[in-house]
């Protein structure tokens, strides 16, 4: 039986900007999701290119903190030398768990994609908190606009000096979802229980979810991408 399965629907539009990856160095196992901040295919090109290595980083040193910062610092690094600075260049929000047999899962992320963990009694916990205006403003005690979720305060390519990088730690077994902005959002947006879509095996559970997100987002849905993993 498979442990993990992705899956991703391009909802409205031109291009899939997201991407996922897995690394698996020993018995730890890295688990990796971009969500690309634009709808271009040079984002969606770049986002494909980094996943992978950006799920390396965190395998190889066991710890998903550790390996997003490295690989933040790597990525900034990279484009100060090339002095490229412009909005224009791609950039993307990320989430990396980090799977050990027998230990608890570890979650580092930037900017808005998700982590939860649906524990074995059928609980559905998130492990994230965004970073954006809307949960910035939450946090306040104030109210967000409809707009503020779109205003990310952290991503890959941001090229402050200190990138806000979070970090968590679930329970040793359960079932793993990473989920973009566009997967998440229709569902909570329309009052659903997302644990409802997380039944099955892995492949159907993953299916099920994008498929859901894109049936009740907008006229001109996001990109709706997930990462179904069991552990423990």
């Amino acid at each position: 039986m498979p442990t993990h399965a992705t899956a991703q629907l391009i909802g409205g539009r031109s291009y899939q900007c997201d991407a996922t990856a897995t690394y698996t160095i020993g018995k730890t196992r890295a688990y990796v999701l971009l969500d690309g901040m634009g709808d271009e295919q040079e984002v969606g090109d770049w986002t494909r290119s980094i996943a992978r290595p950006l799920a390396h980083a965190a395998a190889r040193r066991a710890d998903a903190e550790v390996g997003l910062r490295v690989f933040h610092a790597q990525v900034a690094e990279e484009r100060a030398a090339r002095g490229l600075y412009s909005p224009g260049e791609p950039c993307a929000v990320a989430v990396v768990a980090v799977v050990v047999p027998g230990e608890l899962v570890q979650v580092a992320w930037c900017g808005d994609a998700r982590a939860y963990v649906l524990h074995q009694g059928g609980r559905l916990e998130r492990l994230t908190s965004d970073h954006n205006d809307r949960q910035r403003l939450l946090d306040m005690g104030m109210a967000p606009g409809p707009g503020a979720r779109h205003v990310v305060r952290s991503f890959l390519g941001y090229s402050g000096e200190l990138p806000q990088i979070g970090a968590a730690i679930g329970p040793d077994s359960g079932r793993l979802l990473l989920a973009s902005d566009g997967a998440y959002e229709p569902l909570e947006g329309s009052c659903r229980d997302l644990s409802a879509y997380l039944t099955g095996g892995v492949h159907e559970a993953a299916r099920s979810f994008v498929e859901a997100a894109i049936d009740h987002g907008s006229i001109r849905p996001d990109n709706a991408t997930v990462l179904v993993a069991d552990f423990g």
